[in-house]
């Protein structure tokens, strides 16, 4: 069973380069993509909520100080 997360952005005019954030959520597994949202982590396998959880975590340390927003979502191959 397929499980993705998917990734909104909001950037600000004052934080850092839109370049900057694509780069370290590639180095965390993230895919750019076009539509809604505008990244996609592939799990290599099932996930459970407290990966999905802990994973969450990662992604607010990464783009911490970096002046943006974002919007998590993680949906099994049903959900999609």
């Amino acid at each position: 069973m397929a499980i993705r997360t998917y990734l909104r952005v909001i950037f600000n005019s004052e934080g850092a380069r839109p370049s900057l954030v694509v780069d370290r959520l590639q180095n965390l597994g993230f895919r750019p993509i076009t539509g809604y949202y505008d990244f996609v982590y592939e799990w290599p396998s099932k996930a459970t909520v407290r990966e999905a959880i802990n994973f969450a975590d990662l992604i607010h340390e990464t783009l911490r100080g970096l002046g943006v927003f974002f919007e998590i979502t993680t949906l099994s191959e049903e959900e999609q």
